[in-house]
C-alpha cells in the first residue's frame, strides 16, 4: 500500500485489520487446544482449573 502511495491513515487501518485477524485466529486456535485439553483432564478425573489458567495467561502475554 505505501508502495502505490496510499495516505498513511489506509495503511494503519488496514495493519488493525490484520491484527485485529490475527487476535481472533489465536483466540480460535487456544480455544479449541483448551477445549481438547479440558475433556481430556476430565477422562482421565484431572483438575482443570490450571489448563484454563495457562490458556488466559497465553491470551494476556500475546496482547
Amino acid at each position: 500500500m505505501m508502495e502505490q502511495g496510499k495516505d498513511c491513515r489506509e495503511v494503519v487501518t488496514q495493519l488493525a485489520a490484520s491484527r485485529n485477524a490475527i487476535d481472533r485466529a489465536m483466540g480460535l486456535i487456544v480455544s479449541t487446544n483448551l477445549e481438547h485439553c479440558v475433556r481430556e483432564s476430565l477422562e482421565k478425573g484431572e483438575d482443570t482449573q490450571n489448563l484454563v489458567k495457562e490458556a488466559v495467561d497465553l491470551l494476556v502475554k500475546s496482547r
